[in-house]
């Protein structure tokens, strides 16, 4: 019933504006363009925008709309792959007749007129493609555009297939999506090609983390060693999964000095963190989710509940 109502008011509204969250990934650009390439190869007549702060790392997968306030007056607005209004990119959604929220993380901020959140689907850009099955004898239409901007969201989300929310759905989603017209060598080098400055970052990480007694790995990049590897903030949500493959770590987390506060990464590998992230002005998924603290004190106490979690894992596995 959900599916449905999206697509009339999708019918229904002459102009849809298409949001994601602050400090974009693969899939928050996959479900926002990828849904912005259906809807326009559906219904041409309508105009179909879409908005948020610029990544370059991602320009190779889209590039953003640059609108005016007046754009919002009357329009559909649908915010993809957010599970907190605070973290819509462009807090302008709300100047918009109706909202609709599109997100697989967990509902721990309802908002919009509609919400769609499946917390089953691997990614958001899942959810899109399977809006498009079911709306295929509705009118929808998906182009080859479309179906590269999904599957790379699904690629990203997913870590390549090797997450467990990876599911068979998953894969006959992908299996479809792969029998469009796009380059996927070219779509996985886009995703995953490392930058000689990034790649440099990875191994000063790789050379001085350290893993505590329970398996906790925390990382502290400050300003200072930012501006020596040339790296902005934005640009370490590439380093996030290093950790991940070293023997022993169940936790691992990144702490990245910003001018007015301190990103924290987290992810994990079997104790569940959004929990704690909740608590530190975030969110996310069990196993991988991001906060904020202000300063360095806080993350001492971030990492004492990490500490927890997995102390208590660990037993509950022996």
């Amino acid at each position: 019933m959900t599916k449905t109502n999206i697509i009339a008011k999708i019918k229904a509204n002459e102009t849809v504006i298409i949001h994601r969250h602050v400090r974009p990934d693969p899939d928050a650009y996959g479900s926002q363009v990828g849904l912005a390439k259906i809807i326009k190869s559906s219904f041409p007549e309508k105009k179909v925008f879409v908005v948020g702060e610029e990544d370059p790392a991602f320009s190779f997968l889209a590039v953003m709309d640059d609108i005016q306030d007046a754009e919002y007056e009357n329009a559909l607005v649908i915010i993809c792959d957010t599970a907190n209004q605070a973290r819509i990119s462009d807090q302008r959604y709300n100047k918009g007749k109706e909202v609709i929220k599109i997100d697989h993380h967990p509902n721990v901020d309802p908002y919009g007129d509609i919400a769609w959140v499946d917390t089953e689907a691997s990614s958001t850009s899942e959810m899109i493609f399977e809006l498009y099955l079911f709306g295929k004898d509705k009118g929808l239409t998906c182009p080859d555009e479309a179906a590269r901007l999904i599957y790379g969201g699904i690629v990203g989300d997913t870590g390549r297939f090797l997450f467990p929310s990876t599911t068979n759905k998953t894969f006959q989603y992908a299996s479809d999506l792969v029998t469009f017209d796009f380059d996927r060598s070219a779509l996985y080098e886009g995703l995953y090609n490392t930058k000689p400055h990034v790649a440099k970052l990875k191994g000063y990480v790789l050379q001085n983390f350290e893993i505590t007694a329970n398996g906790v790995s925390a990382v502290k990049l400050t300003k200072e060693i930012l501006q020596e590897h040339q790296m902005t903030p934005m640009e370490t949500g590439q380093l996030v999964g290093i950790l991940g493959d070293i023997d022993g770590v169940y936790t691992w987390v990144f702490f990245v000095e910003e001018e007015d506060l301190i990103r924290v990464r987290i992810r994990s590998k079997g104790p569940v963190i959004n929990e704690i992230a909740a608590k530190y002005n975030g969110g996310g998924h069990p196993m991988a989710a991001g906060a904020s603290v202000y300063s360095w004190e806080e993350t001492e106490q971030v990492k004492e509940d990490l500490e927890m979690v997995c102390a208590a894992f660990k037993k509950k596995v022996k």
